[in-house]
């Protein structure tokens, strides 16, 4: 009888039962999300400054009691309930607390999901400081093959902040729908090849209306943005990445991003990075763009970014409930008060209160991409992590 191996002890499957087809889904993705670069096709972006420094011990933290909606929890019951994989805080730039699951390494990327847009957006930011992008431009100055399609006649502006009147949705469950074909473009779902992600954006048709007018979040848009990043700088975006966001971070592990059968970047939902090194980034923003004595991005640039954006937008969108006070603005989410974010499906979560010097990174395998309770409970729970610590 053959035994059972370290592996399936540890996540209760065998390594060859995770799929291009099920990687996204439990129990398979508490490892895939740690590993995704053995599944989908990933360019390298960044190998490490450094060893890591030693982790932070969350157990006292973990004892505490927060009060959610559904009423009061310890923070290890919460993270637990919640299939959180790692919890990592700062405060006034040190780390204080490093909790990993049963499932996961202190040390060991994870993929960003969606904040993967809020990272990206530091490159543009960085080449609008450099004069190599114009954010009031059209879409077709830097990607003139996009004329026909709903980018044809939106600026980068639009893409900037999810306000182009684009027809697809983030059907992400659906795998019938044009999401689960734009997947197919990325090789993150069986079957692609066929179509690269750039053929797939230019072939996205337009809504009525003005764009402008309606935050819609679509991923896509976060995938235009990195062709056009490419065009105005003649780079490719994990070199981008390296350049304007990891080298002058300071980045202590490795950082990778899925990329599809061309080499384009997944500047969506792609990159992969350790919970301290996104903690670090979120530490950069919430110093005005300066990490190690680094400039990453212009002071003004951040503080357009947590305080800018169209209200009459955010409040026209299917998101106002998530944060009815909010805006978004260059790939951040404001949430009215003094915080602002980076989110991503599945559970991930970037938190920043420049009010209580506190910033605070959540890395999930949440089997659902998309929760209503679950939000509901980690923007409760952030909130009063960042007041408690």
């Amino acid at each position: 009888m053959v035994g059972t191996s370290a592996f399936e002890k540890r996540y209760g499957f065998a390594r060859d039962a995770v799929r291009l087809g099920n990687w996204r889904l439990a129990p398979f993705s508490a490892w895939a999300y740690q590993n995704v670069g053995e599944l989908v096709p990933s360019a390298h972006v960044w190998s490490g400054a450094g060893s890591e420094e030693m982790a932070q011990d969350p157990t006292a933290l973990m004892a505490e009691t927060i009060l959610l909606p559904g009423g009061s929890e310890t923070i290890s019951a919460f993270l637990a309930r919640s299939h959180a994989d790692a919890l990592t805080v700062m405060k006034s730039g040190r780390f204080v607390a490093d909790w990993c699951a049963p499932t996961m390494d202190f040390g060991n990327r994870h993929i960003a999901f969606s904040i993967s847009k809020s990272i990206v957006a530091v490159v543009a930011g960085a080449l609008q400081a450099d004069g190599l992008l114009d954010p009031q431009a059209p879409v077709t100055d830097y990607v003139p093959e996009a004329a026909g399609s709903a980018y044809g006649d939106a600026t980068v502006r639009n893409v900037l902040d999810m306000a182009v009147a684009i027809d697809i949705d983030e059907a992400y469950l659906d795998p019938q729908s044009p999401f689960a074909r734009y997947r197919k473009a990325m090789l993150w779902n069986p079957g692609g090849g066929d179509e690269g992600l750039r053929e797939f954006l230019c072939t996205l048709q337009r809504l009525p209306g003005n764009h402008g007018d309606v935050f819609r979040y679509r991923s896509p848009n976060t995938d235009m943005l990195g062709i056009i990043l490419e065009r105005a700088s003649g780079r490719r975006m994990p070199d981008l990445l390296r350049e304007k966001v990891f080298t002058p971070l300071g980045a202590r592990g490795a950082v990778t991003i899925t990329v599809d059968r061309e080499g384009a970047s997944r500047a969506s939902a792609g990159i992969s990075l350790t919970p301290r090194d996104l903690a670090r980034f979120g530490e950069m923003m919430r110093q005005g763009g300066v990490a190690n004595a680094n400039r990453l991005v212009p002071e003004a640039w951040v503080a357009d970014t947590i305080g800018g954006g169209s209200k009459e937008a955010w409040d026209r969108s299917d998101f106002f409930t998530l944060f009815p006070k909010g805006r978004y603005r260059n790939k951040w989410y404001q949430t009215g008060e003094a915080a602002y974010c980076g989110i991503g499906i599945h559970g991930q979560w970037l938190y920043i209160d420049p009010a209580t010097e506190t910033v605070i990174v959540r890395m999930s395998s949440q089997p659902d991409p998309v929760t209503d309770p679950f939000d509901r409970d980690n923007i409760a729970f952030l909130a009063q992590l960042s007041r408690m610590v």
